[in-house]
């Protein structure tokens, strides 16, 4: 059953003392990463909330300066885990190593155990690899030689799929899609931001010693992560969500035959999971303790491209999954 709202209401402080700290690691955000306000938004969505981002793009366009800046200017620690094809489960996670000096093994954490990892291409990695993130990503924890280690907190993976190379990858299995909180797909930059980004490159804005010190600390991030789940969600708005995401199971009584016959698979519960949280953590960047419809609206394509699974005729029609979306919220009156 999912609550309206999780303990005491926001103070005015509070609400402002949030915003100020939420306004300065984006300020930090877009002193390196030129453009890309969607995704500046979308990582700082799954920072408030403790979820996970799946980014889809072409090389290039940022993502591991993007991961790195927000990891900067939160005094984070920061792992990247360039994805492979022999790229094992203990390297992710860690393994046992035996110690000739001590006579015993010791336990050796691997690279997840960070406060953001970014996970580089993580199609490229095998099953099996990727399954060894599932405990990671949901139970917040890893065990090595039967002992468990839990992971720093707060805690968010951000993985990145390259779309236009295929060969020698591993489609992500759809329990293993569902863990991502969002999918963001980015997009190239126009000829003015990327004549920004030259000019910055130029000006030294990229080098290691011109990186700005933090402007927010773990506390802090906690802090803000709980002011979120306080964000007041009407109930009108909850029966909205679970409408929107039960329309995903029912297409065919509710949206365009030619489009629903398309959908094999509608959202699980996580979806409506995933858009309550993330449209309190919306709300309260942009300055409001209570979420409207429009949040709900503006995360719809980030929840639930990845979790509406379209059959094959949908790629020999060339339909794109967001315009399934675009018909499911045409379908569900707005409260």
């Amino acid at each position: 059953m999912l609550s309206t709202a999780t303990g005491s209401p926001i103070s005015p402080d509070e609400l402002a003392g949030a915003q100020h700290v939420a306004a300065g690691i984006a300020r930090s955000f877009e002193n390196k990463v030129v453009g890309q306000a969607r995704l500046r938004e979308t990582l700082l969505i799954s920072l408030l909330t403790g979820g996970h981002v799946l980014l889809e793009s072409v090389p290039g366009l940022a993502k591991t300066t993007a991961a790195q800046t927000l990891a900067d200017s939160i005094n984070a620690r920061f792992h990247r885990i360039q994805c492979t094809p022999d790229l094992l489960p203990s390297d992710i996670v860690g393994t046992q190593i035996y110690d000739a000096a001590k006579g015993s093994f010791v336990t050796q954490l691997g690279p997840v155990h960070a406060n953001i990892v970014l996970l580089d291409e993580i199609n490229r990695s095998s099953a099996k690899t990727q399954s060894a993130m599932l405990e990671a990503m949901q139970e917040r924890q890893t065990t090595i030689g039967g002992e468990v280690h839990p992971l720093p907190s707060p805690f968010m993976v951000m993985a990145t799929q390259n779309p236009i190379e295929q060969e020698g990858t591993y489609q992500l299995p759809e329990a293993q899609m569902d863990r991502f909180m969002l999918k963001d797909v980015l997009d190239y930059p126009s000829p003015v931001e990327e004549a920004e980004v030259i000019r910055r490159l130029d000006a030294g804005v990229f080098r290691p010693e011109s990186t700005p010190p933090p402007v927010a600390e773990l506390d802090q991030v906690r802090a803000l992560q709980a002011t979120a789940k306080k964000v007041y969600l009407d109930p009108s708005l909850i029966n909205y969500i679970v409408g929107l995401v039960y329309v995903t199971r029912h297409a065919g009584a509710y949206i365009d035959p030619a489009l629903a016959r398309v959908v094999e698979f509608g959202a699980s519960p996580r979806a409506s999971i995933a858009f309550t949280q993330a449209a309190r953590a919306l709300a309260l960047l942009q300055g409001r303790d209570h979420v409207i419809p429009e949040d709900i609206k503006a995360l719809a394509e980030r929840v639930l491209r990845h979790r509406i699974i379209l059959g094959f005729e949908a790629v020999a029609e060339n339909i794109k999954v967001e315009t399934v979306i675009a018909a499911v919220l045409d379908s569900v009156q707005t409260p």
